[in-house]
């Protein structure tokens, strides 16, 4: 595999690591608000910092009647976004490398 190609797919798995660690953290951050946690514990802070603004920004464009709703289903939308983005990224990075081997 040529050096590029081979650089191509390192970064492809950075990334792909990179969404799944967040992934994760959006599923703990999903779980742990179930529970009622103390506000005030760093690790619930950590996770609020890391995934908040993105759950805000998901809520502000769902329509009034889904925010209306008991359920939060921002870290749904995002997991669901998440994923969709790891297999585009991941195709399209696999796509380039292979193009660089065969041309």
């Amino acid at each position: 595999m040529p050096f590029l190609a081979s650089i191509i797919m390192g970064i492809a798995k950075l990334f792909g690591l990179a969404i799944n660690i967040y992934t994760m953290i959006v599923i703990v951050a999903a779980l742990i608000s179930w529970v009622s946690p103390d506000p005030y514990n760093p690790i619930v802070r950590m996770l609020q910092t890391l995934t908040e603004p993105t759950f805000r920004f998901i809520r502000r464009l769902l329509p009034t009647r889904l925010r209306m709703l008991r359920i939060d289903i921002s870290p749904i939308i995002l997991l669901l976004f998440l994923t969709i983005a790891e297999a585009v990224l991941m195709r399209l990075f696999h796509m380039a490398a292979a193009a660089i081997v065969a041309p």
